[in-house]
């Protein structure tokens, strides 16, 4: 089974990290390290397997001209 790519909740778009978890501690571990690197998180959960969706706002945008 393959969940959606993405979700939004809230009005914000969350991506889906890609793995799928087995148990929602294992989720909440990845979820943790993600909100470690300044991601929003959300977790999903859909016949028996946990999913992690991240988002991430960008405050600055590194312009390069030639």
């Amino acid at each position: 089974m393959k969940p959606d790519v993405s979700l939004v909740r809230d009005g914000k778009k969350f991506m889906w990290d890609g793995r799928p978890y087995v148990s929602s501690e294992e989720a909440l571990q990845a979820a943790e390290a993600y909100r470690n690197d300044k991601f929003e998180i959300c977790l999903a959960e859909e016949e028996g397997q946990f999913f992690v969706y991240t988002r991430r706002v960008v405050t600055a945008a590194t312009v390069m001209t030639q």
